[in-house]
C-alpha cells in the first residue's frame, strides 16, 4: 500500500503542472489551410470565365497550333463585322488607336499584342490596323483564328 501511495503523488503534481503552463503543441493543424485553399479554388473556378474579351467576333478558320502562353496579360484588339475597333473591350474609334496603344505600350513589359478579326472584315481594314498596332509600339502581332479550317493540303481537320 505504501508503494501504490507513492506513486500517485508525481501523478498528481504532474497534472497540476500542466494545467498551469501548458505544453508547447507540435502538430500542425492543416484544416484552416485546406478550407482556404478550397475557397480559393472555387473563387478562381468562378472568376476565370469571366477574364476573357467579351466582344463577339466569328473568327476565320485555320490549321493553325496556338502560340505559347505568355506570362502577361495578353492584349487583344478586336474588329467587329461593322468595323468596329475594341481594346480589350473598351470600343475607340480609329483615330484615337495610335495614341491608346502607345500610352498602353508605355505601361507593359511585353510588346505582344493579339488581333482579332471577324472574317468578313475587308483585308483593308485589318491591315490599317495591323499598321497602326506597328505605329503605337507593338511588333509582335498574332492574328486570332478558329481552329478547323481548310489546311494546305486541301483537307479540314
Amino acid at each position: 500500500m505504501v508503494g501504490s501511495v507513492a506513486q500517485s503523488k508525481p501523478r498528481a503534481q504532474r497534472g497540476r503542472r500542466r494545467g498551469k503552463h501548458r505544453a508547447m503543441m507540435a502538430e500542425i493543424n492543416i484544416t484552416p489551410f485546406v478550407d482556404v485553399m478550397l475557397v480559393l479554388l472555387i473563387i478562381f473556378m468562378v472568376a476565370a470565365p469571366l477574364l476573357t474579351v467579351g466582344v463577339p467576333v466569328e473568327l476565320p478558320r485555320t490549321s493553325a497550333e496556338p502560340l505559347p502562353s505568355v506570362e502577361e496579360e495578353p492584349l487583344s484588339v478586336s474588329i467587329t463585322a461593322e468595323g468596329q475597333i475594341s481594346i480589350m473591350t473598351t470600343e475607340i474609334a480609329m483615330e484615337d488607336l495610335i495614341p491608346r496603344l502607345r500610352a498602353i505600350a508605355a505601361e507593359r513589359i511585353d510588346n505582344k499584342i493579339f488581333l482579332r478579326a471577324d472574317g468578313r472584315v475587308p483585308y483593308q481594314t485589318v491591315a490599317q490596323v495591323m499598321g497602326a498596332l506597328n505605329a503605337g509600339g507593338f511588333n509582335d502581332i498574332g492574328l486570332v483564328t478558329d481552329t478547323g479550317g481548310p489546311a494546305l493540303d486541301g483537307q479540314t481537320e
